[in-house]
């Protein structure tokens, strides 16, 4: 999301004990990011592809920058803001850092450093927690803390569902284990990029070949939007596992009633983007929005000259009331007041930069 001044990279932490699919996962997400740049901070030992180039071994406490502006590196806590600050480099050209967490690392702690950073060209981008549905049941005895990593989850991916002969009874445990957050099934850690981060259109990138590039025709065959089967691993509609909501209005919203509706989003609501015209709140600016779980942040910009002042919102999420909330998002608009009163922005101007919640607290 844009901030006043300069663009903002979200970053993602990536977290699950051994064995859940966290690497394939986001090895899913580099090979099927569109146009985008991820930029991977690995905290384990093993192996990564980024655009077609192979990252192998025991990275120990090496760093491995590739030629194309990505870069895989193994991380203490000492060492993160560094290797944000590296990705974050505008000649880096990074649209999402996803930080991979090592099977046994607290996730709440790597939530706390990256709120803590003071870098101004990042922001928080969730956590997202992987299990493994076949072995869940196991992986809680052997690790009863993994119930308090779900409550600070933003988003879950229950993977392996095709491997658990009692899938719906799995989902249906997790989903009584988290805290208003977003629950997927997915099997070979195959989540759609954009229910994470926003995806450049492939046709933008600029540079070498990209592994997505390679396999384009590939995708084209199997992303196909007919009718599928969530346990086949040739599935290709990734879009069945999230629900979304589009909203525009060329009146202005009222910010009490649109806080008032933030402050209360449903669970499973994992991210919200877009931009907020307030009106005679504040007739100058427009505010960028993003949420993503809990945590949420506006910020303030210049209208763009000649722009048609819109509100324009995207919800993602799942086992969503899609016209719950459209209904909702349409009583946020102001009832066509002239004035403005000066308390009226409060409720915002507390997730304007260094006013955010923290969701690990």
């Amino acid at each position: 999301m844009v901030r006043s001044g300069g663009r903002q990279i979200p970053v993602v932490v990536l977290a699950g004990f051994l064995g859940s699919g966290k690497t394939t996962l986001l090895n899913h997400l580099l090979h099927r990011s569109g146009g985008s740049r991820i930029g991977a901070v690995v905290n384990d030992f093993g192996a990564i592809e980024i655009d077609a180039m192979a990252v192998a071994g025991a990275l120990g406490d090496s760093t491995v920058s590739l030629g194309n502006g990505c870069l895989c590196c193994a991380v203490d806590s000492s060492e993160l803001d560094v290797y944000l600050e590296r990705l974050a480099r505008p000649e880096a050209r990074i649209d999402v850092v996803v930080i991979e967490a090592s099977g046994l690392a607290e996730p709440q702690e790597l939530v706390r450093m990256v709120l803590a950073s003071e870098h101004p060209g990042i922001v928080y981008g969730g956590l997202v927690e992987v299990v493994d549905a076949a072995e869940f049941d196991d992986t809680r005895a052997r690790h009863p803390e993994i119930d308090r990593h779900l409550a600070l989850a933003d988003l879950v991916v229950v993977n392996k569902v095709d491997r658990a002969p009692d899938a719906g009874r799995v989902l249906g445990l997790v989903r009584s284990l988290v805290d208003r957050a977003a629950v997927v099934p997915a099997t070979h850690g195959r989540v759609d990029p954009e229910f994470l981060f926003d995806c450049r259109p492939a046709e933008e990138r600029v540079g070498q070949l990209s592994f997505d590039d390679l396999h384009r025709d590939d995708r084209d065959d199997h992303d196909d939007h007919g009718e599928h089967d969530d346990r086949d691993e040739h599935a290709g509609h990734l879009h069945a596992g999230y629900d979304s909501v589009s909203f525009a209005s060329g009146r202005p919203l009222d910010p009490r009633r649109l806080i008032r509706f933030l402050d209360s989003r449903p669970e499973g609501l994992y991210r919200i983007k877009g931009y907020v015209d307030f009106g005679p709140y504040d007739a100058g600016n427009r505010y960028a929005v993003h949420a993503v779980g809990r945590f949420l942040r506006f910020y303030p910009e210049p209208w763009p000259a000649g722009a048609e002042r819109l509100t324009q919102l995207v919800l993602i999420g799942t086992d969503l009331d899609t016209a719950a909330l459209g209904a909702e998002l349409e009583a946020c608009v102001s009832d066509g007041a002239p004035h403005a009163d000066e308390q009226g922005m409060w409720g915002v101007l507390r997730y304007v930069q260094g006013a955010a919640e923290d969701p690990a607290a």
